[in-house]
């Protein structure tokens, strides 16, 4: 990103799919969020949704097309699939487009609050830390439904056998890492197994990992959420995949 300011820059990369009632209001609350020694920029990918949502974006990137540049508070990017792919070829496509210091993914419902981008940002612009991992579960409580719970604890156990790491919630959406390092990864996987994808891939290049609790305000499928058991069998193929038979 062109700028005269040296202050390293946040990119926030949100993979959008049927989030009518959400997006919005999820925007505002990065645009809003306070980061007083790091710039933002925000890359919204749009993974050809069916309930509107794309028709809005498609308004909203026109809006910003023809916006004075110096007016926004931030630096916005609006990008399109023209099929669905799921939520991992979203992120490769936003992380491609990204030209932040530091890359972060950010769901685009409002499970996960992003007045907790300055303690994810901390242990990284400290030096602490390459990978920063939001902890849904460090604080002990269960959130969500119970089932939702447990295949996370499983999940996260079987990955941390398999890549050595000492993490307690692999499968949480805000992942943030230096993208030096995230250019150095080749991502594959189009749907969930891009979590312990990326899990394992940092891992085998020796990135310093760590976690940070976060707020999270689990929903539930009647209310959108997307992951269902067949993407819990297709994490564990993919934490063997991964973690054990490419090392």
């Amino acid at each position: 990103m062109a700028n005269s300011d040296s202050s390293p820059v946040l990119s926030i990369v949100i993979p959008v799919y049927n989030e009518l009632n959400t997006w919005k209001e999820l925007f505002a609350r990065v645009q809003a969020v306070d980061l007083p020694h790091c710039r933002k920029q925000i890359v919204l990918v749009e993974d050809h949704s069916r309930d509107g949502t794309r028709q809005q974006l498609e308004d909203f990137a026109r809006e910003l097309a023809s916006a004075d540049p110096a007016a926004g508070p931030a630096s916005v990017k609006v990008l399109f699939h023209d099929v669905n792919q799921g939520k991992g070829a979203a992120l490769r496509t936003g992380f491609a487009a990204a030209d932040g210091d530091i890359v972060v993914v950010q769901d685009a419902d409002l499970e996960y609050d992003p007045g907790d981008y300055p303690a994810l940002l901390a242990p990284i612009m400290e030096g602490r830390a390459d990978v920063v991992y939001g902890n849904r579960f460090a604080e002990g409580a269960r959130k969500g439904r119970m089932r939702n719970f447990l295949a996370n604890r499983f999940l996260t156990g079987l990955s941390n056998l398999t890549t050595g790491l000492k993490i307690g919630d692999m499968e949480t959406c805000y992942k943030m890492v230096r993208r030096p390092l995230l250019e150095q990864v080749r991502l594959e996987q189009n749907r969930f197994g891009f979590e312990p994808e990326l899990t394992a891939k940092l891992a085998r290049l020796g990135a310093r990992f760590c976690e940070v609790p976060i707020r999270y305000y689990a929903r539930t499928h009647e209310e959108g959420k997307k992951i269902g058991w067949r993407d819990g069998l297709k994490a564990i193929w993919c934490i063997l995949k991964y973690g054990w038979f490419c090392r």
